[in-house]
């Protein structure tokens, strides 16, 4: 690689089309608009909202997001060529696609052969002319076009000089870019490089070089659209941009048809960082795990804690020989600093951590603290303990800063629950199941009492309490369950077995996670909840604290 390609890349989100297209996933008006306005906030160029001509609810979008004032994004509409037989003004498809009224249309096409003969039953010469049909008005309706060729990979394997010849009719038409993508995600990126190198050379695009300072925004520029199905989307991504596509397509968390995109999040630090090739506009990249995990919020999913860069563990850390190592130099187990994607380094608090990585976590509350500060060896006794016991922190950070203001002597109960009681009914008939609870809570000398009815016990419970403290803590209104995990601890005790309840909660703005252990479920699960509360409010005292400063 080129030690100074200075030139850029061209990011397209397809979270709201192709993304939706994945299982489980669903926007509705409102939640689209939100993405987009995230996705602006990123800074990437192009947001492909949706295909107007598939719902009525695609094209309610287009027209609420024609008033958004978005700072970097521009908006695409997406749908297909023309359909046999008929000219492209007359194709209500297309109509739609002009009736979206966005600056840009993206526009996909047959370049394999087999879909040509088989799944379109058109003839090879009537393929390239519903492109070049379907590119040419556009262009003429002043739509910028980006086209992507469906099945690009599969069909240069199968028929290079066909392949090449769909890309040629669309360029010839007016298209900007050429997208090369891997639809059903099983091409190899020895593969990928090869066929965009042929490409770029065959169509005469612009080839970056050392010394070659080419922008997308002049001429034409090959793209990639890579899906996930053997794994390598993301690796087929980076090949191809290092190949020349100087504009990258996927979905900003990785989730798509089947097993997904290429996973933006993953991919644009690798791309600025490694390859120096900027993405987004100067200090966009800082911001892109704090909107990788909204956009996830909205699409009511999880980001793998496995994520590269922006996941929970993309540095975390727990053996002690890395922590130890990290502290002294941080290269020596980090390949970037956390810092420059807005992620946070975490140091898992267990029995193998050691006590450097006990001490960086305690720092954060006194930073006194030292690797053999009597703090850090007592708490390395108790991680000891505890874990012996079934505890495990390393997934409950919430749970162990508590643990460490006990330590300390800064922790007081901002509540104390005198009494609960949790109740199960189970059907009878047409009557469906379902739990209650009461609790009563006692803060600052005043009892309350709340019951609340949940779909299990634990929500029953997590109701109630979060019931009688609101008139106290009127915040936790915006606290919910995120996640909840229940692991028995030993097997060989059946039902008298300890478990262990790990619970992820969030306020909107983040996430923490708590942890409870004992033989009762319901018990462990009130365990982990009150943790979880009281590390929602002490933290917000302490951020109105610092604010007062």
């Amino acid at each position: 690689m080129c030690s100074d390609m200075s030139d850029t890349v061209e990011i397209l989100d397809t979270t709201l089309r192709d993304g939706a297209q994945g299982k489980g996933i669903a926007f509705s008006v409102q939640d689209k608009l939100a993405v987009v306005r995230a996705l602006d906030e990123l800074g990437v160029a192009w947001i492909e909202a949706g295909n107007p001509g598939s719902n009525p609810k695609d094209m309610e979008f287009f027209r609420l997001a024609s008033s958004l004032s978005l700072e970097t994004a521009k908006l695409c509409a997406f749908g297909s060529t023309r359909k046999k037989g008929v000219k492209a003004p007359e194709d209500p498809q297309i109509q739609s696609l002009l009736e979206a009224e966005t600056e840009a249309v993206v526009i996909f096409g047959k370049s394999w052969d087999l879909h040509v003969t088989e799944v379109l039953r058109v003839t090879r010469e009537e393929n390239i002319a519903m492109i070049a049909e379907t590119v040419g008005f556009l262009r003429d309706q002043g739509k910028r076009v980006l086209y992507d060729a469906e099945h690009f990979f599969d069909g240069w394997q199968a028929n290079p000089e066909y392949a090449l010849s769909t890309l040629k009719a669309a360029l010839e038409a007016g298209a900007e870019r050429i997208v090369l993508c891997d639809t059903n995600g099983g091409a190899f990126p020895d593969t990928v490089a090869a066929a965009v190198q042929s490409v770029i050379e065959k169509l005469g695009l612009p080839k970056p070089a050392c010394d070659d300072r080419i922008s997308v925004a002049k001429g034409a520029s090959a793209g990639i659209h890579a899906h996930n199905d053997a794994a390598f989307a993301s690796a087929n991504t980076v090949m191809a941009v290092k190949a020349g596509c100087r504009h990258v397509q996927g979905t900003l968390v990785g989730f798509g048809e089947r097993c997904g995109n290429t996973p933006l999040a993953a991919v644009i630090p690798s791309i600025e960082l490694k390859l120096g090739l900027p993405c987004l506009p100067p200090g966009r990249l800082r911001r892109i795990s704090k909107i990788t995990w909204q956009v996830a919020e909205i699409a009511n999913v999880a980001v793998p804690d496995s994520m590269p860069y922006v996941g929970a563990n993309a540095f975390a850390h727990k053996a002690g020989m890395h922590t130890d190592g990290i502290l002294k130099v941080r290269e020596s187990f980090e390949h970037i600093d956390p810092i420059a994607v807005g992620n946070d380094r975490h140091f898992l608090m267990s029995e193998v951590g050691g006590r450097s990585a006990i001490a960086e976590r305690a720092k954060k509350i006194e930073p006194s603290i030292t690797r053999d500060h009597p703090v850090t060896l007592a708490l390395a006794d108790k991680l000891k303990t505890l874990e012996a016991e079934g505890w495990q922190f390393e997934g409950a950070d919430a749970s162990f800063e508590i643990m460490v203001r006990r330590e300390l002597g800064r922790y007081r109960p901002l509540f104390k629950i005198e009494a609960y009681r949790v109740v199960s009914e189970h059907p009878t008939s047409a009557v469906l199941a379902c739990s209650h609870a009461w609790v009563k809570v006692l803060v600052d000398g005043q009892e309350e009492i709340a019951a609340a009815e949940g779909d299990g016990p634990v929500n029953a419970l997590d109701g109630a309490l979060r019931r009688a403290l609101k008139h106290f803590y009127p915040e936790l209104e915006k606290v919910r369950l995120a996640d909840y995990k229940v692991r028995v601890i030993d097997g060989n005790a059946a039902t008298a077995a300890k478990v262990r309840v790990l619970i992820e909660s969030t306020d909107g703005q983040g996430n923490w996670s708590t942890v409870g252990v004992s033989e009762d479920i319901i018990d462990a699960s009130r365990s982990a909840l009150v943790d979880s509360i009281e590390y929602k409010l002490i933290r917000d005292i302490e951020r109105r604290f610092k604010a007062y400063l």
